[in-house]
């Protein structure tokens, strides 16, 4: 291996000097044009040799080249440093290129070896100015998502695939940690790729606030969330999800929420959500989690401009009676199971740090508790945010506030319900789970009683 590193090393040097004095040093374009030649050219031998060798293929030797290329592409030159953007936008096109989809499974574990290096990330995600990096760098993060999906939606990880995943767990602590605005910024796209089952996962994104924010305790006695400063601010979003919505579909939509008519639209809006039988087998799944994801959104998002326009805030009476709400419940309860909890999912993903969008979903989620005509519904919204506690923690804020005055709230009877006492073992989860909510902030030095009893996921 050392003689084979010693050799590609003296390969990437020569490389990385002819990239840098091609062409005159004002002339960027030569310099990127040759770089992009290589790192194609290497790339499709790369394919060829994948194709050639299938199970023998060794990835090193290729991970080598690329990451010790970047490094001295990003060394600290004047020259240099006028390319740094566009060396990132042949890395990115090469890495598109190569994602471990069906094209070269066998460089997934070197490709997410890149994808995640302390100089990658940083490059993409700090150094790059006005966050130009970041979509290059979501896009990386959704081919990964996709890759993994079909393993994880089977739940039966083999030992390459388990590892890959726990390597991808590893890279989103980190994301959270450093770039937690990042996560904030692209939770909705990367929440459409990630199964439902993968609560983890999902989790580390929505845990992610901004880092200029304090979060308020969320087991604070009486928190009054609807007068926190934040929680009248829409958070950011870069995913037009309206686009999403297809444009029929959406003309029906809006007029159905402008005018609250004709029912017609609510009795056919479930076999709007369902993908036709060709797409289902691709998917996994009858309903089109994408088109619930971007409907969810959009109405949400319409109806807080709505209650905002007549002056009031989101709470449990003003979210009432309304065109959007019409559509919330009309879904919890014409849906079958499986799309009332997809649907259901979509709108525990958008409880996270306070913000407009966690405070108008949990009023949302409670309302639909509230109302619902059958314990069925009832026991889905509980699983919902019980699953999602009961895993390792980072929970996030609005999941746990939701979840608190659920059980909190005389108004809702949570302990009266059948499903709380179906079990002895459910009931002493339930009680675990609760007598972690209950808690007061001081006893968190005890071994973090603050949080539900932990199972991996």
């Amino acid at each position: 291996r050392a003689k084979c590193f010693h050799t590609l090393d003296a390969f990437v040097r020569l490389i990385a000097l002819l990239v840098k004095h091609s062409g005159d040093q004002q002339n960027t374009i030569t310099k990127v044009n040759l770089l992009n030649k290589v790192l194609g050219i290497v790339a499709g031998v790369l394919l060829i040799d994948h194709d050639v060798r299938a199970t023998d293929f060794q990835q090193v030797p290729y991970h080598r080249i690329f990451i010790m290329l970047f490094l001295e592409l990003n060394a600290p030159d004047q020259i240099l440093e006028t390319i740094n953007f566009q060396v990132l936008t042949a890395y990115c096109n090469m890495l598109s290129i190569l994602k471990p989809a069906k094209v070269a499974p066998g460089f997934a574990y070197a490709w997410l070896e890149i994808v995640s290096h302390r100089v990658f990330i940083g490059r993409i995600l700090s150094l790059t100015p006005q966050q130009k990096g970041w979509p290059m760098y979501a896009q990386l993060l959704t081919a990964l998502f996709k890759f993994l999906s079909p393993f994880l939606r089977n739940a039966e990880l083999a030992k390459p695939v388990h590892r890959l995943y726990r390597g991808t767990l590893r890279v989103l602590l980190v994301l959270l940690h450093d770039f937690p605005e990042f996560l904030c910024d692209y939770h909705y796209g990367f929440c459409d790729v990630i199964p439902p089952n993968c609560i983890q996962m999902r989790n580390l994104i929505l845990s992610a606030f901004p880092r200029n924010m304090r979060l308020p305790d969320p087991f604070t006695p009486n928190l009054k969330v609807d007068m926190l400063p934040e929680i009248s601010i829409a958070p950011r979003m870069v995913t037009n999800f309206a686009a999403l919505i297809k444009p029929s579909f959406k003309k029906d939509l809006d007029s159905y929420l402008k005018n609250r008519a004709p029912v017609s639209f609510l009795s056919e809006l479930r076999t709007n959500l369902q993908n036709t039988s060709s797409n289902a087998a691709d998917a996994g799944m009858r309903y089109n989690i994408s088109m619930i994801n971007a409907l969810v959104m959009y109405v949400g998002t319409q109806a807080i401009q709505f209650i905002r326009a007549k002056g009031h805030s989101p709470s449990m009476s003003s979210i009432a009676h309304s065109s959007h709400m019409d559509i919330f419940q009309n879904l919890a309860v014409d849906m079958d199971t499986e799309g009332r909890y997809l649907f259901l999912n979509c709108i525990a993903n958008q409880l996270r740090y306070p913000n407009s969008h966690t405070h108008y979903y949990s009023c949302c989620l409670l309302y639909l508790f509230a109302e619902a005509n059958t314990e069925a519904i009832q026991e889905q919204i509980t699983r919902v945010l019980l699953e999602r506690l009961i895993v390792n923690r980072p929970h996030p804020w609005g999941l746990l506030i939701t979840f608190i005055e659920l059980i909190k709230n005389p108004t809702f009877k949570f302990w009266s319900h059948e499903f709380v006492h179906c079990a002895p073992e459910i009931q002493k989860l339930f009680e675990s789970v609760a007598r972690s909510c209950m808690v007061a902030s001081q006893p968190r030095q005890e071994g973090a009683a603050d949080q539900p009893a932990t199972t991996a996921e």
